[in-house]
């Protein structure tokens, strides 16, 4: 399997107009330990309400839905389509950005399935997701 480093995942990440707006940056990828680690920053446009500083919940779980794309992407080299995935929102997030840290539970031939945990600026988990990904590419 090619292993995709640090920075041709974040090049590949920012070949989408989404994750590029949304600011999501590469700062770990570990493919020995299949666990890959995404930085999004907090943007008025990603608000609850205007003026809140809480997140909405659907920039968290495009967050999770990436973070558990990559972690495939960084093992398999080409980009996988999402099967599924759920979200558990456990917190509200405020005034923070967030970090999605994805461990890879599974990559099978066809599909892959990753866990994501979603912390805040203080290391409080605020969300939890589970993604399956076809394995093929997309």
């Amino acid at each position: 399997m090619p292993i995709l480093s640090g920075e041709e995942l974040q090049e590949y990440l920012e070949g989408s107009p989404y994750s590029k707006s949304a600011g999501m940056r590469i700062t770990a990828a570990d493919a020995g330990e299949e666990t890959l680690t995404i930085v999004m920053p907090l943007k008025p446009e990603f608000e609850r309400q205007a003026g809140t500083g809480q997140f909405h919940g659907g920039p968290i779980a495009a967050l999770i839905d990436t973070a558990g794309c990559f972690a495939l992407i960084m093992l398999q080299g080409h980009g996988v389509p999402t099967v599924n995935f759920r979200t558990d929102y456990l917190r509200p997030a405020v005034n923070t950005s967030l970090t999605a840290i994805a461990k890879v539970r599974r990559v099978g031939r066809l599909v892959g399935v990753v866990d994501v945990d979603v912390f805040d600026d203080d290391t409080r988990l605020v969300a939890v997701g589970r993604g399956t990904f076809g394995s093929q590419g997309d």
